[in-house]
């Protein structure tokens, strides 16, 4: 697995670098937004560890440009305590975040039950809920395992990772209530240390992306005081 940090502070980097290479990661590094988006083009990155303040291009611009042409999964990392900012990070696109100064143990667990999730998804061919099949329509919607690609009436949706496994769960069990906590340890791991409200988010952002109305969706339900539920429309 090749995973690209992406931090102005050199020390750091060396750090983290040094961690994951003891661990069996091939490791890329860049300093700025601009050396990260040249790096992200690298179609052999797995993961992506993000820094929010950067010289020349900010974290989120990164994240969102990264987000046209790729669907690798973006830890980002900010030294900001504020939740605004660790929303606004996910809001961008990025999969998961981290607060500065952080335990090198809780980025790596972070980075492998990512990786735990991406790997199994790719391996069944099929992700969460598909039993092994190739593709899934329901409705409008189509999900393409082998490309691991959603279409909606033949235009296809770019979902990042996260969005996708939310999307193949409910898709494949329509009708079922999930809570966030049961989302989040089925789409990111039962061993997954993030907060709660990173579901809400993403449940948000894919929504944004496959209803005509975000705001009157017709896909993705919000049981009140339960969780989310999907309907064929």
């Amino acid at each position: 697995m090749k995973v690209l940090i992406v931090d102005d502070e050199k020390l750091l980097v060396k750090g983290m670098k040094f961690n994951f290479e003891q661990d069996g990661y091939e490791v890329e590094t860049a300093y700025d937004g601009e050396e990260a988006l040249k790096a992200a083009r690298d179609s052999s990155i797995d993961i992506i560890i993000l820094d929010l303040m950067l010289p020349k291009i900010d974290g989120l611009a990164v994240c969102q440009k990264i987000r046209e042409f790729s669907n690798v999964p973006v830890i980002m990392l900010t030294a900001k305590n504020e939740d605004m900012d660790k929303i606004m990070g996910l809001e961008y696109g990025a999969d998961d975040y981290l607060t500065k100064p952080f335990n090198i143990l809780e980025l790596k667990a972070r980075v492998k039950a990512i990786l735990r999730r991406l790997n199994h998804s790719g391996n069944n061919a099929g992700g969460t809920g598909s039993s092994g099949k190739k593709k899934v329509t329901s409705g409008d919607i189509e999900l393409d395992y082998n490309l691991r690609r959603v279409s909606i009436k033949g235009k296809v949706i770019n979902l990042t990772a996260k969005e996708f496994d939310l999307l193949d769960l409910f898709v494949n069990n329509p009708g079922r209530v999930y809570s966030r906590e049961s989302l989040l340890d089925i789409v990111w791991g039962y061993d997954y240390p993030g907060d709660i409200r990173t579901v809400d988010v993403h449940v948000r952002r894919l929504r944004e992306k496959i209803e005509p109305l975000p705001a009157e969706p017709i896909y993705i339900y919000t049981k009140w005081g339960v969780g989310y539920y999907y309907k064929e429309a």
